[in-house]
């Protein structure tokens, strides 16, 4: 039986505090969360890396509104990929309510939890290297043949696989990413994109790229346009609802397709 590790996205500081701020804890909850999600049993993931307390200190979630700069500069950039407000030049506080007047209640609670973990991530070098080091422990721990990544967890693995060469793994799959997002996450990676072009990590052999069309999180939805080593792309269509969680993407037939081969 192959190993598989998973590295969570945005939101996911509640895990956390549910485990007495046990990050042990709060990495079993979400590991036994995934499998049944995946619906694999003992055959699904070996652990979760977690990393959400490096990027939340507070305890809830910030209201857009009263995001600080570099964070409603993140809600602005990541609001303008859905076309809203391209030509909007007033200033900063002002564009952020303007364009929470024009977003569905849905995408503003979405904005709540991304733009703080993103901004955190990308923008802080203490934070970054902590979440990396919190992944990259958890693959030396495992030695897994497969990393499952979703959301802001696919950034933060692409980093940590590119920061530890050595660490080899047969399938990289990557969940509702936002890799590719201009502006907001592709030319602030590390290592930077050369000639607008991302690549895959030396270690990892093979990659597969599974996005919703609808979800707001993984704009563009595919990555082969801005990474080099994408071996699959697939495009799904999860629920117009409930477009970007984990639940949906490990229960979608296209990754049990891939993983099917790991999970035998």
């Amino acid at each position: 039986m192959a190993v598989i590790v998973g590295v969570h996205g945005i939101g996911k500081y509640n895990y956390y505090l549910q485990a007495g701020r046990s990050v042990e804890g709060a990495a079993e909850a979400m590991r036994a969360k995934w499998n049944r999600y995946l619906g694999a049993g003992p055959a699904g993931f070996a652990e979760v890396a977690y990393y959400a307390h490096h990027l939340n200190d507070q305890g809830k979630a910030k209201r857009v509104e009263t995001m600080g700069a570099r964070e409603q500069q993140v809600f602005v950039d990541w609001a303008k990929q859905l076309g809203v407000g391209e030509t909007f030049t007033g200033a900063l506080k002002a564009f952020t309510g303007w364009l929470l007047n024009r977003l569905d209640t849905r995408a503003a609670a979405f904005a709540a939890l991304f733009c703080p973990e993103v901004a955190a991530y990308l923008t802080d070098e203490i934070r970054r290297e902590r979440c990396q080091d919190a992944v990259a422990e958890a693959l030396r721990r495992h030695a897994p043949r497969v990393v499952v990544a979703h959301s802001l967890g696919s950034v933060v693995a692409y980093e940590t696989l590119h920061a530890h060469p050595d660490i080899e793994v047969d399938l990289l799959v990557t969940l509702g990413s936002p890799l590719g997002m201009r502006n907001v996450v592709f030319e602030r990676l590390l290592p930077a994109p050369v000639a607008g072009l991302g690549e895959r990590p030396k270690g990892v052999r093979r990659w597969v790229n599974i996005a919703d069309k609808d979800d707001i999180a993984a704009i563009p939805p595919a990555l082969r346009d801005c990474f080099t080593g994408v071996d699959v792309e697939a495009l799904v269509n999860l629920d117009w609802l409930d477009f970007h969680t984990a639940e949906k993407y490990l229960g979608c037939a296209a990754l049990h397709e891939h993983l099917r081969p790991y999970l035998a």
